[in-house]
């Protein structure tokens, strides 16, 4: 099914769809590129700036803590990374 009655997005979320996408790597990509995409449109602008911060690291150190093959660190744990790795694990 296609939201083709959807409003357009603004341009920080059609970029950031876009960013999420485009990682580097093709495992990034989908993880985090299709929860972007699925939930871009409801997001509030704080969500957006976690978002952002998330997509700030590196794509190794992101691949790791989202499939679970490492722990999040302190440092980095927030409740958008785990909202993604949440939905990277549960993927059929």
């Amino acid at each position: 099914m296609t939201d083709e009655f959807a409003p357009p997005l603004d341009n920080r979320r059609r970029r950031m769809i876009y960013r999420a996408q485009h990682r580097g790597t093709y495992e990034n990509d989908l993880l985090i590129g299709d929860f972007v995409k699925a939930r871009i449109a409801t997001m509030s602008e704080t969500e957006l700036d976690e978002l952002e911060q998330v997509m700030e690291f590196p794509d190794a150190e992101l691949a790791d803590w989202l499939t679970g093959r490492i722990p999040i660190p302190s440092y980095a744990d927030s409740p958008m990374l785990r909202r993604i790795r949440e939905a990277a694990l549960n993927r059929i």
